[in-house]
C-alpha cells in the first residue's frame, strides 16, 4: 500500500510542474511517512526524506539567538546566511581588505537589487588573467553561496601564509559572485525554501521565475530545457530575458580575453561537469579540460575521501541546453566547469549546516587545484575560439 501510494505521487504526468517541496503541503510529509524516510527513486525522480522537513528549513533559516553577524571576526561561515548577511559580509571585506578585494555591481535583478561581485586578487597595474566563480544560481541550493564566502574568507586569511594561495592572487584576479539569483535566493529565504528560479513575472501565466541556467544564448530552449512557464527548466521568453544573466554575460564579454576559467557552484550530486551540456561531443581542448577536472576532484577526494564523478555535463548528468557552461566555453573561455557540491540525495537540498565545513573544504582543494592549472601551459589554441 505504502509503495504504491509512493509510486502514484511519483508517476503524476505534471510533476514538473509541481513542486512537492512547498513548505506548507501535506504532499511531501505525506511521501515521507510512507516510504519510512528512505531515499527511492520513481519515474526517474530523485526522492530525498529527511524526518522533520519543518524542523531542519527552520534550523538553516535562521531561529536562533545565536547567529555571528557582527563583525568578520564573528562572522559564522558555518551556517546560512540570508541575502542582507551576504552582502554586509561583502561590503565588511570590501573595507577591511583593501589591498586584495574589490567591489563592484555588474547590475540589477528583476525587482532592483544590485547584483554584486567581489573582485580578489594583489592589485597590479598589469592586467592578470581571471577566474569567474558564481554561486546561488539556483535559488534553494544553498551551500553555493556559502561556498563563496567561504573561498573568499580562505584566499585572504592564507594570503600570507600558503605560498599557493599567495601565488595565485598574485597571479590571477577571482571575480567571486556569491549571490547570482538574488531575488530568488531573498525569496527561498521568506517564502519558500525550495525556490530554484529567478523571480520575473510573466504576463501570460501567473507562474513565475525562469531557470538561470537554461536562459543563455547558446541552443536556447532545445533539448533538456522548457518552454512552459511553470516549469522549473523554463528557458524564458528570449535569450538573456533575465536581468541577471545578460548582466553578467555582458561583463564576461566585456573581459573574456582575461577570464580564463568559468566556474559555477551548484548543488546536488557530486559531479564536475564541463561542455558541452547540449550534446553528445566532445569538445575541441578535451585533453587540457579533461585533466584539469581530474586533478580537481583528485584534490577534493584528498579531503575527506568523497568521490566525485567528473566529465562531459551531457553525459555525467543530463542534456541541456542554454547552460552558462557552454555559453562561456562558446564565447572564448577554455575552462568552464559547474560543480554540483554534496550530497547525492539523502539531504539534498537542505544539506545540514554541519557539513558546510567538509564540503567548503573539499571544494576549495578542487578550485585551487583548477585555478593552479591556468598558471601551467596546455596545449589549446585560443584562436579556435568559438568552438560551437
Amino acid at each position: 500500500m505504502r509503495r504504491k501510494a509512493a509510486l502514484f505521487l511519483y508517476s503524476l504526468d505534471y510533476i514538473t510542474y509541481v513542486s512537492l517541496w512547498l513548505v506548507h503541503t501535506l504532499i511531501y510529509l505525506c511521501i515521507n511517512c510512507l516510504i519510512n524516510h528512505t531515499q527511492t527513486c520513481y519515474s526517474g525522480y530523485n526522492v530525498v526524506f529527511i524526518s522533520n522537513l519543518q524542523k531542519e528549513i527552520e534550523k538553516q533559516s535562521g531561529y536562533r539567538s545565536s547567529r555571528k553577524r557582527r563583525s568578520e571576526a564573528q562572522y559564522d561561515y558555518e551556517v546560512y546566511h540570508s541575502l542582507e548577511e551576504i552582502q554586509s559580509w561583502m561590503f565588511r571585506m570590501n573595507t577591511t581588505h583593501p589591498n586584495l578585494v574589490d567591489m563592484f555591481s555588474v547590475g540589477k535583478s528583476y525587482e532592483g537589487r544590485p547584483l554584486y561581485v567581489l573582485q580578489l586578487g594583489k592589485k597590479r597595474r598589469l592586467q592578470k588573467k581571471a577566474v569567474w566563480i558564481d554561486c546561488g544560481v539556483h535559488a534553494r541550493e544553498w551551500i553555493g553561496p556559502a561556498f563563496c564566502q567561504w573561498f573568499v574568507k580562505e584566499a585572504i586569511s592564507s594570503y600570507q601564509y600558503d605560498s599557493v594561495m599567495t601565488r595565485l592572487l598574485n597571479q590571477l584576479n577571482f571575480y567571486i559572485m556569491p549571490v547570482f539569483n538574488v531575488d530568488g535566493y531573498r525569496f527561498s529565504w521568506t517564502t519558500d525554501r525550495f525556490w530554484r528560479k529567478t523571480r520575473s513575472k510573466n504576463h501570460k501565466f501567473h507562474c513565475r521565475g525562469v531557470d538561470a541556467n537554461r536562459n543563455w544564448k547558446v541552443k536556447w530552449c532545445d533539448e533538456g530545457a522548457s518552454s512552459h512557464p511553470c516549469d522549473d527548466t523554463y528557458c524564458g521568453p528570449f535569450p538573456e530575458s533575465e536581468p541577471e544573466v545578460k548582466a553578467v554575460a555582458k561583463f564576461l564579454r566585456k573581459h573574456k580575453k582575461r577570464v580564463e576559467a568559468y566556474i559555477s557552484i551548484h548543488a546536488y550530486a557530486q559531479m564536475l561537469l564541463y561542455p558541452y551540456s547540449y550534446k553528445y561531443a566532445t569538445i575541441p581542448n578535451f585533453n587540457c579540460v579533461e585533466s584539469a577536472a581530474h586533478n580537481a576532484v583528485t584534490a577534493l577526494y584528498s579531503a575527506y575521501g568523497v568521490r566525485y564523478r567528473y566529465g562531459p555535463a551531457s553525459t555525467t548528468l543530463y542534456v541541456s541546453s542554454g547552460s552558462s557552461i557552454d555559453w562561456a566555453y562558446r564565447n572564448g573561455i577554455p575552462y568552464a566547469f559547474a560543480f554540483e557540491l554534496r550530497d547525492t540525495g539523502y539531504f539534498g537540498f537542505l544539506l545540514p549546516e554541519s557539513l558546510i565545513k567538509p564540503t567548503c573544504t573539499e571544494t576549495m582543494r578542487a578550485v585551487k587545484a583548477i585555478a593552479s592549472g591556468l598558471l601551467k601551459k596546455c596545449k589549446t589554441d585560443r584562436e579556435k575560439f568559438p568552438y560551437i
